[in-house]
This record gives structure tokens, sequence and C-alpha cells, in this order.
């Protein structure tokens, strides 16, 4: 007997069903392309189904149709895109932790470029203009973590290597081995003396637009904000407000909505830096979320209890 009495579990490509039966003898893999789902017939048979890794799919429409659906694993870290689709009673699963390294690089990566004047440099190329100036570092800055999960654990991982002074802010208040960590409710209090606010929180019906006007506000002059967790958790109005100014500057990964529409404000918007939501989408992707995903199938054979349940 296996977790939930799951025997039955589609996939989204075929390259994946072959690496899972290969690991996972016990279960039993159906092939669902997320433009090619199964026959009516075999929809009763399946008991859990792993998303597709976009964001929009059309297998999370079709949900609802299983009738002994018991489990969906998703590709994601975040699950905002499948949770209100998934039937009452059908247990959910992310991937947090497949994308944390990746997307921890990414905002670092968006820290230094956006400090140091890369995307500067790189448009002054493309116009043979070289203009010589002094920049901010990350060394030495106080940067402050928006969401301390497995990306904020993973940046503050990481960071220790740039000689920055780094607050750690959770959704709750709590200790650790490294001390501290802040509660939302004390970012505000927090923010006049930080540099750097790098946010990786998931869209939550608190977190969302948690990043507004007072908040920013609370920013001091000169602060950079980067962001790679949902871009719903920021006003996009209030940022661009803030853009425009010359206040604050910002590098971002998500936008609210994806993709960014055509002559947005943001896409002109001063000392603003935009990638097009790359965070967990990069070579270590494929083997991480394979020996992610061949894990979670081996507990679910053997009635161990799965993991990352939302």
């Amino acid at each position: 007997m296996t977790t939930f009495g799951i025997r039955t579990v589609s996939v989204p490509d075929r390259a994946l069903k072959i690496y899972l039966e290969e690991c996972c003898p016990g279960l039993d893999f159906i092939l669902w392309p997320d433009d090619d789902p199964p026959s009516e017939d075999d929809l009763p048979a399946i008991d859990a189904v792993i998303t597709p890794y976009a964001h929009s799919s059309l297998t999370v429409e079709r949900l609802a149709s299983l009738p002994n659906l018991k489990l969906v694993q998703t590709q994601s870290t975040g699950v905002d895109n499948v949770a209100g689709k998934v039937p009452p009673g059908v247990v959910l699963c992310s991937a947090r932790g497949v994308h944390a390294s990746s997307t921890a690089e990414l905002a670092i990566g968006l820290v230094i470029a956006s400090l140091r004047g890369i995307d500067v440099a790189a448009r002054n190329m493309a116009r043979q203009v070289w203009q010589e100036e002094r920049r901010v570092t990350l060394t030495d800055r106080r940067v402050a973590l928006l969401g301390y999960g497995s990306i904020g654990q993973e940046l503050h991982r990481k960071l220790a290597a740039f000689d920055v002074e780094t607050v750690r802010v959770g959704q709750v208040a709590r200790q650790d081995e490294h001390g501290h960590i802040h509660g939302i409710d004390d970012l505000v209090q927090l923010l006049p003396a930080i540099d750097v606010l790098i946010c990786s929180l998931p869209m939550t019906p608190r977190t969302t637009r948690l990043i507004d006007r007072s908040v920013l506000a609370a920013m001091k002059d000169g602060t950079l904000f980067v962001n790679v967790g949902r871009g719903s958790v920021v006003d996009q109005e209030a940022l661009v407000a803030e853009l425009y100014s010359g206040r604050l500057s910002a590098a971002v990964d998500v936008t609210d909505p994806e993709p960014l529409p055509a002559n947005h404000l943001l896409w002109n918007a001063p000392n603003f830096l935009l990638t097009p939501h790359l965070g967990g989408n990069t070579s270590a992707f494929l083997p991480r979320i394979r020996a992610y995903l061949a894990n979670q199938m081996k507990r679910i054979s053997v009635g161990q209890p799965v993991v990352n349940q939302s």
C-alpha cells in the first residue's frame, strides 16, 4: 500500500516518465503532456499529478476532472497558480528547495548588476560610449532578506562571502542557530537603516501588495529593492512612482502581471533592471527536479509521508 493509496501518477513529459519509471518501479506512470491530455477513460486511473513547470497550465485547469485524484505535485516553489484549482481534500506539494540556489544566485546578480551599473555599461557598449564612474559596491552594504524560506536561507548563505551585514525578516519572528529573524511587522521600522532589500516572499493573502506606498516610503533615499519572489507582493504603481522620482532603484525578476504589458511604465523606468522570471529556469533545474521527484515518488511507493505539503 502506498501513501494515500496512490498507484498511478501522471507526468508531463516523456523523458521524466522514463526517468521515474526507472527510479520508482513500484508506481505506474501515465504520460500527460500539457497540450495532449489522457483520454476520458484513463482519467479515473490517475491518483496523482505532476504538473508542468510552466506557470500557466492546461493540466492544472483539468485537475477537477480527475475523480480519484489524491495528490498534486508542482515543479515550482510557489503554488499560487495551482492552489485554487486543486479539489478539496487533495494534497498539494511544492518543489520548495529545488530552485533556491539558482534564484538566490540571480538575486545577487541583480544586486551587483544594479549597484555596479552593469546594465548601464551594456547599453553604453551598444552606443560605443565609455563612461567611467564610481559606483556603490555590495561589499559593506546592509542587506535585508524579506522572506526566509529556502530562497532566503540560500541567500543568507551565499551573501556571507560578500562582507555584508544581513538582516533577516520572515513571515513570523523566531530564533535559529544564526540569531534573530524579525517578523514582517518589524519591516517598516527596519527599512530606514537598510541599503538593499531582497524580497523572496511567496504570494499569499498576507503578502499580496505588502510592498506598498508606506513600505516604499520607509526606505531611505538610494535604497535598492530586488524582487525574486512574486510580482503581486509589490504595489506596481507605487514602485513606478518611486522609480520615476529618482529616490529608489529596483531590480526585479517578477512583475504583476507577467509578462509585463506593452507600454507599461516599468519598461522605461529610470534606475530599473528587469529580467523575465528567470530565477529557477536554469541548467540546475533538470537534475534537481528529477532528484526531488524521484525521492517524492519513492516515499509514496513505500508509504512514507510526502514532503513540502502546502
